[in-house]
């Protein structure tokens, strides 16, 4: 049996590339997958038909999760063409703007912030609910939640402050939530990724690819697929007894000494 067999799953920010490789790796355990975007309705509707190609279900759901009602509607959506269950949700949607911290604005901060942490709690609260009232995944208990933190969460990079902070913040409303939702069977964890790779990057960024090669132990860029592949893990009942961790996938990258 694959690890996901019979969980209904939502993936938020499925069109872009990690979104993608987690929304495809999920539908190759046995999940039906509620792929989210915003704004990449094309993009969705491709990774939805090569599920559906499959042989597995998937339906494309379209929400600004700046917006906290949507949030919650987004949830309920999903819940609703899962025949009233949700047994997993991936919170990946995110922004990553590059600005220095002089001159920033609050409300550019805000943007960032607003879509990449205040989205998860709200998207959280939603699933959790539902989770609680749909009896779960018949395994780990009422469902999990995984966020999309980053390494840049405990090892900023210029440019980044805004996102590296509403990534260790991530981490942290994962940590709360796991204590809060536990006692309804519901597990919260975070996967934190270094660099993956997507098209175009070695030629818009090569002194950054070439220095990631570079300070790699296993030599490579991450693939959507090693996040995707992370993500099911902690979905399946093969994690029922992890809540409250990060787990970092980035190649090796954060073992290295900084000095």
């Amino acid at each position: 049996m694959r690890l996901l067999e019979g969980q209904v799953a939502l993936v938020t920010g499925a069109g872009g590339s990690i979104g993608r490789g987690i929304a495809l790796r999920f539908a190759e355990e046995g999940a039906a997958v509620a792929v989210h975007c915003r704004t990449a309705m094309e993009s969705a509707r491709e990774v939805a038909s090569r599920i559906q190609d499959s042989g597995q279900r998937a339906v494309v759901l379209q929400a600004d999760l700046t917006d906290e009602e949507e949030c919650h509607q987004l949830v309920r959506a999903a819940a609703e063409w899962g025949g009233g269950r949700l047994t997993a949700l991936v919170n990946n949607a995110g922004v990553q703007p590059v600005r220095q911290l002089p001159g920033m604005t609050a409300a550019q901060w805000r943007a960032v912030v607003d879509t990449n942490l205040a989205s998860v709690f709200a998207c959280t609260q939603a699933a959790a609910e539902i989770m609680r009232e749909s009896g779960g995944d018949g395994e780990g208990g009422g469902g999990s939640v995984t966020h999309i933190a980053s390494i840049e969460g405990s090892a900023p990079a210029p440019g980044h402050a805004h996102y590296s902070a509403s990534k260790a913040a991530v981490v942290m409303h994962a940590r709360s939530a796991a204590l809060e939702y536990g006692p309804y069977g519901i597990r919260v964890n975070t996967v934190s990724p270094g660099l993956i790779d997507r098209e175009g990057l070695a030629e818009a960024w090569p002194e950054g690819v070439r220095r990631w090669h570079g300070a790699a132990p296993l030599g490579r860029l991450g693939r959507p697929k090693d996040v995707g592949d992370a993500c099911a893990f902690l979905a399946s009942p093969l994690a029922s007894w992890i809540t409250g961790h990060d787990l970092v996938v980035d190649g090796g990258v954060s073992a290295r000494p900084t000095w």
